[in-house]
């Protein structure tokens, strides 16, 4: 068995996470994308030290601050339940943080991680709509960050945010209250769009779209998540053609939807070749997300 996370200092508490997180092929993408980013991440939640702190060699930088061996004992023990659960991060801390914006997150609800974010944090989005734009629904919204960035990004429009599972809408309800916006956000309990037809000026989904060979492939860290959130049939596409299908009647004229759909533009350009789309650039990209307009929906044949 591997030696226990230790160290005398933070710095050093950090380089023994990261040696210990790369002996047990730990897995990332909730949030860090390699081994010392997401044992920084630990051992200054653990510590109760600010996540944005400094690292580096200055003599007074936290990398240097001493730790007594009772916090040493404590940062151990959350190494080894996250090496022992393959439970992402954000599972063990109950929080994530999207576009610097942090939200509470447990087991019930996928862990926030929506390219879709970054489109609503830098505007990217905003000459698209109308200026009559007022009813936003942020669908398969999880713990609710999308619905709640929405709000916080136009504050002058009102956000649903709908869920096919109770217990993501629980979580989702956690953050609306968290940020104050329960006044603007509405959470739905819905079967894709069954249960909120709208009229949509703009529909946000970050949707199942995982391909059933991606599935089974996927590393322990993420089958602990929801396997609703995540799974999208043989070719990750079975969702997305119900949404397609049934988006239209759902949306004003001048309505657009973004979709995201991960590493599956092959798959989707497949199953849906004629309908014309334009793919929004993302920090992975310019083929992750995906924007359409009702007028585009309306003229292809349902799916």
């Amino acid at each position: 068995m591997s030696a226990t996370v230790q160290g005398a200092t933070v710095g050093a508490l950090i380089a023994s996470g990261t040696a210990r997180l790369e002996a047990a092929s730990a897995g990332f993408g909730h949030g860090t994308a390699n081994a010392h980013d997401e044992a920084a991440w630990l051992v200054l939640w653990r510590l109760g030290l600010p996540l944005d702190s400094a690292l580096g060699d200055e003599p007074d930088s936290v990398a240097n601050q001493p730790v007594t061996p009772a916090q040493q004992a404590l940062v151990a023990t959350l190494f080894e339940e996250r090496i022992a659960t393959r439970k992402p991060a954000a599972y063990l801390t109950r929080e994530a943080w999207l576009v610097g914006v942090p939200f509470y997150v447990d087991e019930r609800a996928i862990v926030p991680r929506s390219f879709i974010a970054e489109l609503l944090a830098d505007g990217s989005i905003d000459g698209w709509l109308s200026d009559q734009t007022r009813d936003v629904l942020d669908l398969c919204t999880g713990n609710g960050s999308l619905a709640v960035l929405a709000a916080m990004a136009w504050p002058e429009v009102q956000v649903t945010g709908a869920d096919i599972s109770a217990d993501a809408l629980a979580v989702a309800r956690i953050n609306v209250e968290r940020h104050g916006l329960h006044e603007r956000v509405h959470l739905m309990q819905s079967d894709a769009l069954a249960g909120v037809p709208g009229p949509w000026d703009l529909i946000l989904c970050n949707p199942p779209y995982v391909n059933a060979h991606s599935m089974a492939q996927l590393p322990a860290e993420y089958r602990a998540e929801p396997e609703l959130a995540l799974a999208g049939g043989a070719d990750g596409m079975d969702f997305i053609r119900r949404l397609l299908r049934a988006a239209p009647a759902c949306m004003r004229e001048d309505a657009v939807l973004v979709l995201e759909i991960g590493n599956e533009r092959a798959h989707f350009e497949a199953a849906f070749p004629q309908l014309p789309v334009f793919w929004l650039e993302t920090s992975a990209g310019e083929d992750q997300v995906l924007l359409i307009t009702r007028s585009a929906l309306a003229d292809f044949p349902s799916p």
